[in-house]
């Protein structure tokens, strides 16, 4: 059921963004316009653009909101995948998507004050605090330790009743 729902929320989030599917939509406003003179701008001639537009909108905003959760959080794991990779950046930042306002305001004011500083042609310098570590780094401070040999077991004998 999952997955035909993100087939389809997908599909409508695509289709919804075209151009003519804009252009469909004007051209539906504008032939409900053309026909109130027919219905004598009545209240059920309102009524069905109003109750039309209202149901679209309350459900696009579900399909639409669950392709912009996916997307984004397909987005932070191929981020979090590069911080990863890249030995110099700081893995600290992996999965900072899930800080609160005030920790991720934070960090936004000092990545942005070290761009500002190359900009103006000081040296990028690292964000403060100490750096996230990485299982490579944990693994080389480790000394190696030799493989204990696996014991045998021995089969436990039962005795006869």
């Amino acid at each position: 059921m999952e997955k035909l729902f993100v087939k389809f929320a997908t599909l409508t989030a695509k289709v919804a963004g075209k151009p003519w599917t804009f252009i469909a939509c004007c051209g539906i406003v504008l032939v409900w316009a053309a026909t109130g003179p027919i219905f004598k701008f009545n209240e059920t001639w309102q009524l069905v653009i109003n109750t039309g537009t209202t149901i679209i909108t309350f459900l696009m905003v579900f399909l639409i909101q669950n392709t912009q959760n996916r997307d984004g959080a397909a987005m932070q794991a191929k981020l979090d995948e590069l911080v990863f990779a890249v030995k110099q950046a700081d893995s600290r930042f992996i999965g900072i998507e899930h800080l609160t306002e005030r920790e991720l305001d934070a960090i936004l004011m000092e990545v942005e004050a070290r761009g500002i500083a190359v900009h103006q042609g000081k040296p990028a310098a690292p964000i403060k605090g100490r750096r996230g570590r990485r299982i490579d780094d944990v693994e080389a401070a480790q000394p190696d330790k030799a493989t204990p040999p696996k014991e045998r077991k021995t089969p436990t004998r039962r005795k006869a009743s």
